[in-house]
C-alpha cells in the first residue's frame, strides 16, 4: 500500500511551518515540522489508520497533537485544510516579498534582521508585491515570474527589483539566461584543443600556442558568461 496521503500531508505541514515563520509566529513552526516528519516516517498509510481508529488513531501517532490531528482528519474528509488555505491567502504579499529576497540570496532570518535595523525598508516592497500578485493572478505565478527575471538578470550580472518584473512582464517567455560556457585554462592562461594534432595547447600572453605537457586533471574549467 502506498503512503501518498502521508507525503501530501507532510508537505502541507512543512509549508504551514514556513508560512508561520514568514508571519512571525514562534514555536508553532517547529510543531508542524515535527508532525510532518512523523508522517514521513510512518510505516502505515494515514488513511488506513483513520479508517481503523478515526481521530483517536491519528492522535496516537508520536509527534501529532490534537490540533494537527483534526487538520489531518479534515484533509482526509475534504481533501484540503481551511487553516492552510487561509494562511496562504493571509501571507500572500509577504510570501512574494520573501521569495524576491530569496532570489537575492537573502534568507528570511536575514531579511527580518535587516528590516529591524532599517537596512531594508520592508514597506517599500509590499505595494509592488501586491501589484505583482494582482498582475500574475496567483502566488505561484508571481514567484515564477520573479525567478525568470532573477535568472535572466543574474546571468548578465544585472541588478533587478520587483518592479523589473513589471517592466519585463510582456517578454517573460522570451527572457533567457545568458548561456554559460566552460572554457579550459592552465595556470590562468587559456587553452585550445587542436583537432588536427589531437593535442592541447596553452595560449601564452603574446598569443603563442605552447604545447601542453601536463596532465588532463591539471586543466581548470572556468564558467564564462
Amino acid at each position: 500500500m502506498t503512503r501518498i496521503q502521508n507525503q501530501k500531508l507532510a508537505q502541507i505541514f512543512y509549508e504551514i511551518a514556513d508560512l508561520l515563520e514568514i508571519k512571525g509566529v514562534a514555536f508553532k513552526p517547529a510543531a508542524y515540522r515535527k508532525a510532518a516528519k512523523s508522517l514521513e516516517d510512518l510505516d502505515k498509510d494515514i488513511l488506513i489508520i483513520y479508517k481503523e481508529k478515526k481521530l483517536k488513531g491519528i492522535k496516537e501517532i508520536p509527534g501529532i497533537g490534537g490540533s494537527v490531528a483534526k487538520k489531518i482528519e479534515e484533509y482526509l474528509k475534504k481533501g484540503k485544510i481551511k487553516y492552510y488555505e487561509d494562511l496562504k491567502e493571509e501571507t500572500a504579499i509577504r510570501q512574494i516579498v520573501t521569495h524576491f529576497f530569496k532570489t537575492k540570496g537573502i534568507s528570511l532570518e536575514k531579511l527580518k534582521q535587516d528590516a529591524k535595523k532599517r537596512k531594508i525598508i520592508y514597506s517599500r516592497f509590499t505595494r509592488p508585491a501586491k501589484q505583482l500578485l494582482e498582475l500574475a493572478g496567483s502566488i505561484e505565478k508571481a514567484k515564477k515570474a520573479i525567478d525568470k527575471v532573477a535568472k535572466w538578470a543574474n546571468s548578465r550580472n544585472l541588478d533587478y527589483a520587483i518592479e523589473t518584473v513589471f517592466k519585463k512582464w510582456l517578454e517573460l517567455d522570451r527572457l533567457k539566461p545568458k548561456e554559460m560556457v566552460k572554457k579550459p585554462f592552465f595556470q590562468q592562461k587559456p587553452m585550445v584543443w587542436s583537432q588536427t594534432k589531437k593535442k592541447w595547447y596553452v595560449i601564452d600572453d603574446d598569443g603563442t600556442w605552447l604545447e601542453f605537457a601536463g596532465k588532463e586533471e591539471e586543466i581548470e574549467w572556468k564558467i564564462i558568461k
